[in-house]
């Protein structure tokens, strides 16, 4: 199995790149985040593999991090997730980002990706919660934080906070990862009025 390409950009494709391995060129599709990350042709590259082996099929499938992998073969889990709505779905959200969507229950934030209908996304976030990857990107207190909310149990003040700061045009996920920082700091009491305030220093930021 091939876990790790290192090589020079041979060229792209529009879902794919060619990776030239000492004059052995690799076809590994990705994430347009990914190929858009990637250096340009003729410039060396690390892509970290997925490989498929059917019978009448062999395909890598390249990522930027191992925190996208982890999240490609998560995804493809789910049933109605095939590796082309998997790379959708990681081209619309980095890692970080759907750790949040998932944590929050946020099916509209799913919902952005191509091919992603109101009832995979209701699947996605429902099947996927809890599970997380260990290297998703994303701050633990933070994940805390937002799983509490996707739950609908956590402190009226984080809440109320939370509510003001989407109210203003956040996301839910930029909202509670500035309030999550802003506990961090000052503690689980803070009040409402502070919490909204300073996490709006922290999205200002």
């Amino acid at each position: 199995m091939i876990g790790k390409l290192k090589g020079m950009v041979d060229s792209f494709g529009d879902d794919y790149v060619l990776l030239d391995v000492q004059g052995v060129c690799y076809q590994a599709f990705c994430s347009s985040r990914t190929l858009q990350s990637l250096p340009r042709v003729g410039e060396a590259a690390v892509l970290f593999i997925e490989m498929l082996v059917r019978e009448d099929l062999i395909r890598l499938y390249g990522f930027g991090n191992e925190g996208e992998k982890a999240w490609f073969e998560l995804l493809t889990s789910v049933q109605g997730v095939g590796s082309k709505v998997a790379l959708a779905i990681l081209s619309a959200l980095s890692p970080a980002e759907l750790s949040s969507a998932i944590a929050l229950q946020d099916k509209a934030m799913v919902g952005r990706a191509n091919g992603v209908g109101p009832k995979l996304a209701v699947r996605l976030v429902t099947e996927l919660k809890g599970k997380v990857p260990a290297i998703s990107g994303i701050d633990a207190g933070v994940l805390g934080l937002q799983a509490a909310l996707g739950e609908g149990v956590a402190r009226g003040p984080v809440a109320d906070a939370v509510s003001a700061l989407t109210n203003l045009g956040y996301s839910s996920a930029q909202a509670s990862a500035a309030v999550a920082r802003v506990i961090a700091r000052e503690g689980e009491d803070t009040a409402t009025e502070k919490l909204i305030r300073l996490g709006l220093r922290e999205l200002s930021q």
